[in-house]
């Protein structure tokens, strides 16, 4: 928008709305879920109800109906809640309905731990705040610095930065400062402090102004957390809707215990067994990840990585064709466990079990989310029963086994292993092109063998 008096759409109602707002009552938890049926009851003004209605947000949330009343009462919020349940909401409409009160550039700073969270959060920013203009920049590593630079230039009202590259923009970008910021944001600040990025948020909060109005969102109170809280926030109010390491009461979770060379011929059959669903397989590595995505793809299965070492532009697309339902199978390491809004996930599987068994509360929880229904299958070998043991002990109930037929299983062994070879071939193209030559476009220069194939083969997969 060219100025800031063109975030209000309407004076009169906003200021109406603004009004009404400052009068909300923070009650209990159990009060408030009894009696709020809408966010008007909540006190968001009418052109933010608008902008919920038409995404498909019919009532709020249990941590809306607590933090959004709180956060309108001028008052910093912590809020500790379970995956999938609205917080990006319970903090995004408050900031807006203040930033209809009072115009500003370079209003708000949202923190979060990764680049995938904080695109995602400029989209539900921009969604809510469709209707009166707002802009956001997304500040994160993987992108040129100069093309920010631009962007910050024409000061958003919403920065959504990972703490690493903002301190890069605000010891080298000329201009850039957030001396005026009205509202700091730190969401899944669990993560943030568990990715060492402790130095560069201490560095942020020196910077900024300390009469601001300071959310902090988390899935755990850890001592860390505890530390920034006190550092950070000015007699916040504690909205938890979460208990320590549950998992959603609609989320069946199984197991399977198998032989470790198995895994790929019974993570086919339950792909095959639960066809039309849609799936999250986590795997440890990007490696594993990157090679089971070969593998399915070969056997005809629609599927597509998501890993540390893909680049920016091929992760967003990745997550987009998940999300559009062009591809149902979505291969990941943990980089997506945690924070993405991924909606419709219908079954998670743990082809690598988690090394820490609070990981397995956050892969899980992308499933089940929303009042829906989900499973969850865990793959246990014989190298994986302490991890196991350790997990059940986490949630504290014994998991029952998945069936399955073990002889349909083993029929699959002879495609599944010819598959393991193409996969293992392709995961190799530096290998391969010593040996065979170039590959100029859909062409292949050299001679025409089962190795120039599969180049082509791997380029035909990278373009799908």
């Amino acid at each position: 928008m060219a100025d800031e008096e063109s975030v209000k759409p309407n004076t009169d109602e906003t200021l109406e709305g603004s009004s009404s707002d400052e009068g909300s009552d923070h009650g209990d938890g159990g009060e408030n879920d009894e009696t709020v049926k809408s966010f008007k009851d909540l006190g968001v003004t009418e052109v933010l109800c608008e902008a919920c209605d038409q995404l498909g947000w019919k009532s709020p949330t249990k941590i809306q109906i607590e933090a959004i009343p709180v956060a309108l009462q001028g008052k910093d919020v912590i809020g500790l809640a379970e995956t999938g349940s609205g917080k990006t909401g319970a903090f995004a409409l408050p900031i807006l309905q203040s930033l209809l009160a009072s115009p500003q550039r370079l209003h708000t700073l949202v923190l979060t731990p990764t680049r995938e969270l904080a695109f995602q959060i400029s989209e539900q920013f921009e969604a809510l705040g469709s209707s009166i203009g707002v802009k956001c920049a997304v500040i994160v590593g993987g992108i040129d610095m100069m093309s920010q630079s631009l962007v910050l230039a024409k000061k958003p009202h919403v920065v959504i930065a990972t703490p690493g590259r903002l301190i890069d923009h605000l010891e080298n970008t000329k201009g850039f400062s957030l001396r005026a910021l009205k509202f700091l944001v730190m969401d899944e600040a669990d993560r943030i402090l568990n990715m060492d990025f402790e130095t560069e948020v201490d560095k942020i909060l020196k910077v900024i102004p300390r009469e601001r109005r300071t959310f902090l969102f988390s899935a755990t109170m850890t001592k860390k957390v505890q530390k920034l809280e006190r550092a950070a926030l000015k007699d916040p109010v504690k909205c938890a809707v979460s208990t320590k390491y549950s998992t959603v009461d609609k989320l069946q979770q199984y197991y399977i215990f198998i032989p470790s060379k198995y895994k790929d011929c019974y993570l086919v059959s339950i792909l095959n067994e639960l066809a039309g669903n849609s799936f999250i397989i986590f795997c440890s590595t990007c490696n594993t990840a990157q090679r089971v995505a070969l593998l399915l793809r070969n056997l005809g299965i629609t599927a597509i990585p998501l890993h540390g070492q893909m680049s920016q532009n091929k992760r967003l697309g990745a997550l987009n064709k998940f999300k559009s339902k062009s591809r149902s199978v979505l291969l990941a390491t943990d980089v997506a466990s945690r924070g993405l809004d991924i909606p419709h996930v219908d079954c998670v599987i743990n082809y690598d079990i988690p090394t820490h068994s609070k990981d397995y509360i956050h892969r899980v929880g992308r499933t089940a989310r929303a009042g829906r229904s989900g499973k969850s299958i865990t793959f246990v070998t014989q190298y994986d029963v302490e991890l196991f043991q350790r997990i059940e002990t986490l949630i504290g109930k014994k998991l029952p086994a998945f069936p399955t037929q073990e002889e349909e299983v083993m029929m699959l062994v002879e495609r599944v292993s010819e598959a393991q070879r193409f996969a293992k071939i392709v995961s190799r193209p530096f290998f391969i092109l010593s040996f065979v030559g170039i590959c100029v476009g859909s062409k292949v220069v050299g001679e025409c063998n089962d190795l120039n194939i599969t180049i082509c083969l791997k380029e035909q997969w990278l373009q799908a």
